[in-house]
């Protein structure tokens, strides 16, 4: 999960991944499904190696490792290897070489009455033969209808269909409550596409927000709502400046925080200063208010600021320059950088069910870094944890509980911004337990320098999700991936693994009440799906399939997993860029802003 490092605070990053999302808005020649010219795969589709000889994957870092067995005397049958995942319970042993194997389960047989004749009972009519043997044939077919329930799955059943649950977690009271559900139809098509805005330089679009009727989304100097269905305009919200900064989250009342430049870019530096927090209204597309902040630190120039958050009635906001907080109704300031002995500020802020500050302090050669959960009225600390030395950024995965990413001593080696998991107790400030998670194992990633943008890891059920790395699946081609979890209290892992299926992988999305949403990426000749993942059982349903034509699984591999935005809601699914650049010479492929698919 190799990442290019982040800009500096404020700089135009690398441009994108090529290729825009979104499907061509108007059929190749020859309309949908016509042949084409054979490309070049896309990012992420497996390739066609030749044939090799399979290798055993293995357990990821961190888990219990099994003990191995003796290796077996000479002639009899190797044990099974333990499958990539999580330790399976004790296997049985088996029976000498040559031994007929014990079937899985007994099945239950009638006792056979004694044949007539020497050393037998008495002979049976041919009336009462026809009955037992009837008996014993309805037994057997119980059993085996049992077993095959029971038993490991048909191959050829798809992979949402198969038996997943997680080891013994079956009845463990975790899961249920979600609001999505399994519509009578799964199969999706495209809702609607959204054509890339055309730019001169590398401009951020981050920021997608859906509401009951509108999906919103950042666009070239303004922000954008439109028909939840449709895909036509339903207002504009049109700004000074390029947004710079937004939150995931939202209010009740559909009341979200960005952070935009004052004044439009001009070539050919094309990027202003991010001084100005406001607060959106995603119902009406009505600027609020906005604000900006002068400080002792900054001088005369505007306060800059990287990134914003919101937690009930606080809007706040941090960066290099140090940290600010509004009052999401008025804007009225609640506190802003000062200048203190220990040269600490507030690089950002994680926020949802509660406010977390990552405060950077001391000189540069030996800063540390501590997380403080605040008061979100005033800015005092209620508690405060110190990360161990060797940590220079920290990401907030989640406030409540609190959860923290951060790359031990740049241990991670792969530039997903974590090597280590921190669940901290956010009214103590003690830490209860430090997860391992090194990225040749897990495949979530946070912008090492923000603190607030980790993807392909949730929190919920007193567990963190992740997914593992792409390995070998169990077909002759292609990759696969599970999901699977940590217990928030122990850092131990826990029975919890969902496959994702040959040919597919997986991550997590956000919680679903006790459930687990997760996208799933496609093979070369399938569409992608949303699964929900029962967060007791881990049994995955699917509540979303996109198209398998060729122009449509096209536009899906386009996204970027560890760039695009991926939100799911009510049986539709958006997904987007975040980040535009200069259109390629010679392009001729059509690039979207956004893509929609729909089960209504």
């Amino acid at each position: 999960m190799t990442q290019p490092p982040p800009p500096p605070p404020n700089q135009p990053p690398g441009p994108p991944p090529g290729g825009g999302f979104g499907a061509p808005q108007d059929p190749p020649p020859g309309g949908y499904g016509a042949p084409t010219p054979p490309q070049q795969p896309s990012y992420g589709y497996p390739q066609t190696p030749p044939p090799a000889q399979p290798q055993q994957p293995q357990q990821p870092y961190g888990y219990p490792q099994p003990q191995q067995p003796a290796q077996p005397p000479y002639g009899q049958p190797p044990q099974p290897q333990q499958p990539y995942g999580y330790p399976q319970p004790q296997q049985p042993a088996q029976p000498p070489y040559g031994q007929p194997q014990q079937p899985p389960y007994a099945y239950p047989t009638a006792p056979m009455p004694a044949a007539g004749g020497p050393g037998g009972g008495k002979k049976l009519s041919a009336q009462m033969q026809i009955i037992i043997a009837a008996a014993v044939a309805v037994v057997l077919i119980i059993a085996g209808g049992v077993w095959y329930a029971t038993s490991g799955d048909d191959p050829d059943k798809p992979a949402d269909q198969k038996n997943t649950a997680g080891g013994a977690n079956g009845g463990n009271g975790l899961g249920g409550n979600g609001k999505e559900k399994a519509p009578g139809n799964i199969q999706a098509k495209v809702a609607f596409q959204l054509p890339q805005p055309k730019v001169t330089d590398i401009t951020d679009v981050g920021g997608s927000w859906v509401t009951d009727k509108a999906y919103v989304k950042t666009g070239v100097d303004s922000v954008v709502g439109y028909d939840i269905a449709k895909g036509t305009p339903l207002w504009t919200a049109k700004l000074p400046g390029q947004v710079c900064a937004t939150t995931k989250h939202v209010s009740k009342d559909f009341k979200t925080a960005i952070v935009f430049e004052a004044t439009k870019r001009v070539p050919p530096r094309n990027y202003q200063p991010c001084t100005e927090v406001g607060v959106l209204d995603l119902v009406t597309g009505k600027l609020l208010w906005s604000k900006s902040l002068t400080s002792p630190q900054s001088g005369d120039d505007k306060v800059r600021f990287s990134e914003v958050t919101l937690s009930g009635t606080t809007v706040a906001a941090g960066g290099t320059d140090g940290g600010a907080a509004f009052d999401l109704a008025t804007g009225t300031s609640r506190w802003k950088p000062q200048a203190n002995a220990e040269n600490c500020y507030d690089m950002g802020y994680g926020g949802g069910e509660a406010l977390v500050a990552a405060r950077k302090c001391g000189p540069y050669d030996s800063a540390y870094v501590t997380i403080q959960s605040l008061n979100p009225t005033t800015g005092a600390p209620v508690s405060q944890y110190k990360m161990p030395t060797g940590v220079k950024y920290a990401s907030i995965v989640s406030t409540k509980p609190l959860v923290v990413a951060a790359d031990v001593g740049d241990t991670a080696g792969d530039g997903s911004g974590i090597s280590d998991f921190f669940s901290i107790d956010e009214k103590t400030g003690k830490l209860k337990a430090k997860i391992s998670a090194p990225g040749d194992r897990f495949a979530a990633r946070c912008r090492a320098t923000e603190v607030e943008t980790c993807n392909k890891v949730v929190v919920g059920n007193g567990r963190i999700y992740l997914p593992t790395e792409d390995h070998e699946g169990s077909g002759e081609y292609g990759d696969t991936n599970e999901i699977v979890s940590f217990d928030l209290a122990t850092g131990k892992p826990t029975p919890d693994k969902a496959d994702a299926g040959d040919r597919y992988s997986m991550f997590p999305l956000r919680m679903d009440g006790g459930n687990i949403i997760a996208y799933k990426t496609p093979p070369y000749d399938k569409g992608g799906q949303i699964v929900s993942i029962d967060g007791g059982t881990f049994k995955q349903t699917v509540l979303l399939e996109n198209p398998s034509e060729e122009s449509v699984r096209k536009a899906e591999s386009s996204f970027s997993s560890d760039y695009a935005e991926i939100l799911f809601s009510g049986g539709r699914l958006f997904l987007s860029e975040t980040m535009l650049s200069k259109p390629r010479a010679g392009a001729t492929d059509r690039e979207y802003l956004a893509l929609s698919f729909s089960t209504n």
